[in-house]
């Protein structure tokens, strides 16, 4: 005779498993998966790496060919850098992201959103550096050495010391009032019209004339880095939008939280999950004594 609620020997009751067995239903992930899983998570975050990093590094270049035109004359207004700022944060914090374990999905996210910006940026930038650089800088006075630099000395404030230069057309000639420290150039000045006019003709805060060269020069490179950030923006965008999503077979297979374990007490036939709900208490055994003298 066996008391009740013991269970004969060699049976279990449902639901539990000897250690040796495993559920059929239930693979377990080999070594050779699992490497090739992880190598190709190392792969993506490699590549995403590399396009990031170059992101950055042409938007340092884009923010410094941009300062150097916008800083070059002081009446020409160069907003080229612009996208270098906002590209370079957002590769910034795709770097960060890329190498994070938490919060990576959040600050990729945050880094695409950057990004996008910046590819906005860098598109106007382009058609505006683009345009002003083929309408209204005209280098062929420049290069035949026909335009003036006029200089009022050391002592001199270019803003405030002004003076009358005579500039000749073929209508005859005019006066034209220039500050200290510009290069002028008579043979896009018109004489004869009081209207604006599209073509810059003089150029303030510069050395020589030969700063207005480099600066045709700058914008044009501006224009084509910027255009090169639109598509590497673009790249990197889509790059770190597929990558944000990925988590390596590794973490998950072995993660940190263990698998709930199966406790049974043959004494309360209570299935108790570790990990999802506190084990009944354990109640007091009767002794073997007959019943009128049995104590619990």
């Amino acid at each position: 005779m066996q008391p009740p609620g013991m269970q004969p020997p060699g049976m279990q009751p449902p639901g539990m498993q000897s250690p040796g067995m495993q559920r059929p239903g239930m693979p377990v992930p080999g070594p050779l998966a699992l490497l090739d899983t992880t190598e190709g998570f190392v792969r993506r975050k490699k590549i995403s790496l590399w396009f990031v990093g170059s992101l950055l590094v042409l938007s340092v270049f884009i923010l410094t060919i941009g300062l150097a035109a916008t800083t070059r004359t002081e009446n020409v207004t160069v907003g080229g850098y612009y996208p270098g700022i906002i590209l370079g944060f957002g590769s910034f914090l795709g770097i960060i992201g890329i190498n994070l374990v938490e919060n990576r999905r959040q600050m990729l996210v945050a880094a695409i959103v950057f990004i996008s910006f910046g590819v906005v940026a860098a598109f106007c930038c382009a058609i505006v550096d683009g345009v002003f650089a083929a309408r209204h800088l005209e280098t062929r006075p420049l290069t035949s050495g026909r335009c003036q630099f006029y200089s009022s000395g050391v002592g001199y404030l270019h803003d405030v010391y002004q003076t009358e230069v005579t500039c000749h057309s073929l209508n005859g000639k005019c006066q034209l009032k220039v500050k200290s420290n510009t290069c002028y150039c008579c043979d896009l000045y018109n004489c004869q019209s009081t209207e604006y006019s599209p073509t810059y003709y003089e150029f303030v805060g510069v050395s020589s004339c030969r700063d207005v060269l480099h600066l045709y020069r700058l914008l044009w490179a501006s224009t084509v880095l910027n255009i090169l950030g639109l598509l590497l923006g673009i790249v990197t965008a889509a790059v770190l939008g597929a990558f944000k999503d990925m988590v390596p077979l590794s973490q998950l297979a072995y993660g940190t939280s263990a698998p709930p374990q199966i406790l049974y007490n043959p004494a309360h036939h209570i299935l108790a999950y570790a990990g999802f709900g506190p084990a009944p208490a354990t109640l007091p055994t009767c002794s073997p004594y007959p019943l009128p003298l049995q104590l619990c």
